[in-house]
């Protein structure tokens, strides 16, 4: 049986399935203090938070609006969901900032989630459910929902997802263990049933072991190993937004032995991943100039020019402005629900 690569062991090992091992390996190389501290050098923030993290939002736009036949498709999805994100952000806003704040991070940490198994999914398609199959299901969903309780359940960490505070927090050490518990268990028990299927049938789905194991390591290492702003952004920057692009510059899984269609809109052509790279990049900085400008100023360095736009603190303007400024990731967020369906 042929492995289940989305486009090839190449692209799938270097760009989806590598990067929760090799930022591993880069946050072993750190000084420590950058492991245990909320320390982050300015040029790790530009190129992890602005050139991968926002930029891989604006990946998106390449499968929906910059996309001729998918903007035919879902010409209603694609003007509902922006105008529907924007009116829920005033709403949230309204009721206090740190209420809009909560509520954005814990739908980041749900698409997060559904990032890792909508992978499961596509390196699963070609198997034959079975007994004990669900295991694969349940390990991907708690290795990531483990480290985000033992994150509630500590009594602080040295990073967040958006700002202080977003998470509710409780000291709860019995918790932990209970949680820690039931992560070695799981752990343990879907190890047991991938050999005793191999002894069986001499088969091994590589890609998804691979993908389990990546994310087992990016989340355990990111949130509860380390406790570092540089490691956490390192491990969860990384293991995400890389896949998510390397996911939309190949438009989904491949069928076997068929050609890739031909590509459409902005990055068809010659220079077609210059363009994609290039857009990305360029939304991202352009994002995070105005947000540093309007509302922030952190990195009067990077974003120099947008120093000169007027810094907005009044209550009744952010009620409308913060809303706007993080509306790409709200609809990222949840189109990204939308568009990677496939038939069963």
């Amino acid at each position: 049986m042929p492995q289940p690569w989305i486009r090839s062991a190449r692209y799938d090992g270097l760009l989806i399935l590598a990067p929760p091992f090799l930022a591993l390996g880069l946050v072993l190389a750190l000084p420590p203090t950058y492991r245990s501290s909320a320390q982050m050098p300015l040029l790790a923030w530009v190129a992890l938070v602005v050139l991968i993290d926002v930029a891989h939002v604006y990946g998106t736009l390449f499968q929906t609006y910059f996309d001729p036949q998918k903007r035919r498709q879902r010409r209603t999805l694609l003007w509902v969901v922006p105008v529907a994100c924007y009116a829920a952000g005033v709403a949230l806003h309204s009721l206090g900032g740190l209420v809009f704040w909560r509520v954005l991070a814990y739908l980041a940490v749900f698409h997060f989630i559904r990032q890792q198994y909508g992978f499961l999914r596509l390196y699963g398609r070609h198997e034959t459910p079975e007994k004990g199959t669900w295991l694969a299901t349940a390990l991907i969903y708690y290795a990531t929902i483990y480290p985000l309780v033992y994150w509630h359940l500590s009594p602080g960490r040295n990073f967040n997802w958006f700002v202080d505070g977003e998470f509710v927090q409780i000291d709860w050490p019995a918790g932990r263990w209970v949680a820690t518990g039931l992560y070695v268990a799981l752990i343990a028990a879907y190890a047991s049933h991938e050999f005793r299927r191999w002894r069986r049938t001499r088969i091994f789905n590589l890609p998804r072991n691979l993908l389990l194991g990546g994310t087992l390591v990016s989340w355990y290492a990111g949130i509860v190993w380390f406790n570092g702003d540089l490691a956490f952004t390192l491990l969860n920057v990384v293991s995400h937004g890389i896949p998510y692009l390397a996911l939309v510059w190949n438009g989904g899984p491949s069928p076997q032995h068929a050609p890739r269609p031909p590509r459409r809109g902005a990055w068809a052509g010659r220079y077609g991943l210059l363009v994609f790279l290039g857009a990305v990049a360029l939304f991202a900085f352009l994002e995070e100039g105005l947000w540093d400008g309007l509302v922030w100023r952190e990195h009067g360095t990077v974003f120099g020019w947008f120093q000169r736009l007027p810094a907005v603190a009044s209550p009744a303007l952010l009620i409308w402005l913060v809303p706007l400024l993080a509306l790409p990731q709200s609809t990222h967020y949840v189109l990204d629900g939308f568009i990677w369906r496939r038939p069963k």
